[in-house]
């Protein structure tokens, strides 16, 4: 066995005991966004020279997806707390570990890259969150489209002599496969419209940062991106830009707590839909600068709809209300007054954590895996947790902080592949959070 891997092996389990019941306050940093860091690792594969990415969260989640760039050839070195030097002057399309693999999703994002690279590359299947079913056929048909043959067996084969520019319909607006088709067309000859593409903020991060690389990408933010591919690509410095979902979790922080807090550099022209679903529960942010402000006199009164009717607060594609943040507006809800229904309409498996929060106190209905009914306020008490997914777990720690009592989260390593030391971070604002084992400095 490896060092690397005799260290994963020996990497025990997290677990946060949470004492709630304290109010908060002070000013937080959002981390760079993990969903646009992951995408830019792997599109840093497609240049031969030298990249520099700053502001990159040093989560289990980015550290996995480093390891994996070295193991195909690619010199990555973190230089300082949370900047990443790569140079990928010479790559290969090697056996990738399914172990790195089968730990996040974002493994499937190094398909364009190699693809581009080294004309083929073979993937174990990726992991991540057991959310619900999470779609490959988008990806499959948009590199079919740009001209590489794929095979799906035990694992996932992608063969191309020549990517070829074209226009491409894609049949979901899924995310990764929007990330994967952009960098796969950037490498392409000739130029390729991809329609009915994602639109998210990390979307936009990855396309600009492909632009800094040398690349032509028009429509960027839209849902039809016009791609001028097969130009020579250069070396960059770019930095990541700021976790939209970390600052909507952050609001729905200083919601629960009742606590004033100020977001820094918060990246506020992606927060318009953010912002809109927590109006409905009756929380408003001020915007200053670039800094977002959460008081604590929020009225917390669910807003009703015209004419007295239950409202309903439900995700949807960029720029809608984001469904990573559906777990969060579900615990901030049992905390104001009134009655709302939330629609997940994206995940069939995302709502399965609210029977812990029923647990807690919360007053909640789940009527089918896509919707839950919250009555709120309830007064929720400290239980014994166990962490399903990213988004769910660091939900479950918001209920925790501000619940009564003394909570237990296992599998808390799920937070920390998309959080990067909450814990601390909390505790710098008052929260009371042990972490077991103790982090390492």
């Amino acid at each position: 066995m490896t060092e690397q891997k005799a260290s994963r092996a020996l990497r025990a389990p997290i677990q946060y005991i949470v004492e709630g019941g304290h109010r908060l306050g002070g000013a937080i940093e959002p981390s760079g966004n993990k969903n646009s860091a992951l995408p830019i690792i792997a599109a840093a594969l497609l240049t031969d020279q030298p990249v520099t990415l700053e502001n990159v969260p040093r989560i289990r989640d980015t550290e996995t997806l480093v390891e994996l760039a070295r193991s195909v050839g690619a010199a990555a070195e973190w230089r300082g707390r949370n900047t990443l030097h790569i140079h990928a002057k010479e790559i290969r399309a090697a056996d990738l570990d399914p172990d790195l693999c089968a730990r996040i999703r974002a493994s499937i994002l190094l398909a364009g890259p190699l693809l581009a690279r080294c004309g083929e590359v073979a993937l174990p299947p990726p992991g991540g969150d057991v959310i619900g079913r999470r779609r490959l056929d988008t990806h499959f048909l948009a590199f079919e489209q740009l001209g590489a043959t794929v095979t799906a067996t035990d694992r996932l084969e992608f063969r191309c002599t020549k990517l070829t520019g074209v226009d491409v319909f894609l049949d979901e607006p899924s995310v990764t496969a929007t990330e994967n088709a952009l960098i796969a067309a950037v490498a392409a000859s000739g130029t390729t419209y991809l329609r009915n593409a994602a639109s998210e903020p990390h979307v936009q991060d990855l396309a600009h940062f492909l632009c800094k690389l040398g690349a032509t990408i028009e429509g960027i933010g839209t849902n039809t991106m016009i791609v001028q591919g097969g130009a020579s690509l250069g070396g960059t410095t770019y930095a990541i830009q700021p976790d939209h979902i970390e600052v909507g979790s952050l609001i729905g922080l200083a919601a629960v707590t009742r606590s004033p807090l100020r977001i820094m550099r918060a990246g506020v022209e992606h927060l318009r839909s953010i912002r809109m679903g927590f109006e409905r529960l009756g929380i408003v942010c001020e915007v200053k600068g670039d800094d977002l402000i959460v008081p604590s006199d929020q009225t917390m009164k669910i807003k009703d709809d015209f004419g007295g009717h239950v409202p309903k607060l439900e995700d949807q594609p960029w720029p809608a209300f984001p469904a990573d943040l559906m777990s969060i507006a579900i615990v901030t809800a049992t905390q104001c007054d009134g009655v709302i229904l939330m629609f997940e309409k994206m995940f069939e498996s995302r709502m399965f954590f609210v029977d812990k929060l029923i647990a807690m106190g919360g007053r909640i209905v789940l009527c089918d895996p896509h919707r839950a009914i919250v009555a709120g306020p309830s007064r929720l008490r400290g239980a014994p947790m166990t962490s399903p997914d990213i988004r769910a777990g660091m939900a479950m720690l918001l209920a925790a902080v501000c619940a009564e009592g003394t909570s237990t989260i296992n599998n808390a390593d799920q937070i920390e592949r998309g959080y990067e030391r909450i814990e601390e971070r909390l505790n710098a604002l008052g929260a009371r959070i042990t972490r077991v084992p103790e982090r390492g400095r």
